[in-house]
């Protein structure tokens, strides 16, 4: 598997567990219980959210490096 792929989906999978334990947080803390499908339906939102936030900072700074690599060599060069 692809190692940016995999990224996305652990951090995907991180956003979606995040989610359930935030919402577990506020069911104990305010005695309101909240639906199951609501509870996941929402997690897997997040999830994908999480993991396509993932995949676009890292093209940005995977291309933000890379321009800054290339503005070093050229600014070591001697005339």
């Amino acid at each position: 598997m692809d190692p940016r792929t995999k990224s996305r989906l652990l951090w995907g999978v991180v956003g979606l567990l995040s989610f359930l334990v935030l919402i577990q947080a506020y069911e104990l803390a305010t005695s309101d219980l909240v639906d199951w499908g609501v509870k996941l339906g929402v997690a897997v939102v997040v999830g994908i959210a999480a993991a396509l936030v993932t995949g676009q900072s890292q093209k940005r700074l995977v291309e933000d490096e890379a321009d800054s690599r290339s503005t070093d060599a050229t600014e070591n060069e001697s005339p």
